[in-house]
């Protein structure tokens, strides 16, 4: 009876310590990854560009959602649509929620049907560069913000020091409030795609009004 006590003690330890293993690999992939897009790195990390996120019900259910792709900025664009999203509560180190809100302040008040014609491959093709401006303090879970996108090819998300933190003049401890500070993100969301010729390319096209253009 003892050894058998003995013997379920030890594999429930076992067991135990496999799953904080695990448990920690995971969460250093995500930091990883959340450190190199904030980089401004072309490429999505390792651990999650060979899957797509788990995406929002809303997309999953009419069979949707943006797929991860490796690149840089488009070298032709098409569409560029600012927003920005706040969030008055909770922790304010946490910018997910102000930027999610502000990227679908930048494409939901938008209607873009030249996508079809003038972008090779048409939506699904479409390269998304996103680009977020968050408080110094904060950051973003990038794979929360990925979710938001119904097509495309979502390029690894840029997050530079930007937006701002307020005060509110309220506490709400019901809702995770430590102080009176909120927190808003500036989002920009730039359409494109690449042509083959474009490759050697260090830069996006630009055009100049003095041309005609």
């Amino acid at each position: 009876l003892h050894f058998t006590m003995f013997l379920a003690h030890r594999v429930n330890a076992l067991l135990q310590n496999r799953a904080h293993l695990f448990l920690t690999q995971t969460t250093r992939r995500a930091f990883v990854a959340s450190k190199n897009l904030s980089q401004g790195s072309n490429q999505w990390d390792a651990s999650t560009s060979q899957d797509r996120p788990a995406w929002s019900e809303e997309w999953k259910k009419l069979n949707l959602g943006a797929t991860l792709h490796n690149g840089s900025f488009p070298s032709n664009l098409f569409f560029v649509q600012l927003g920005f999203g706040v969030d008055q509560h909770g922790d304010r180190t946490n910018a997910t929620k102000a930027a999610i809100r502000a990227l679908r302040n930048s494409i939901e008040f938008n209607s873009i049907p030249g996508v079809i014609e003038h972008i090779p491959g048409g939506r699904k093709e479409m390269l998304i560069h996103v680009k977020l401006g968050i408080p110094k303090q904060a950051t973003v879970d990038v794979m929360e913000v990925a979710k938001v996108f119904p097509y495309g090819r979502l390029l690894p998300i840029e997050t530079t020091v930007g937006g701002l933190e307020f005060a509110t003049g309220r506490v709400v401890e019901e809702l995770g409030d430590q102080d009176d500070i909120g927190v808003c993100v500036v989002a920009c969301v730039s359409i494109g795609y690449d042509k083959p010729e474009d490759k050697d390319n260090a830069s996006h096209k630009t055009f100049n009004t003095k041309d005609g253009h």
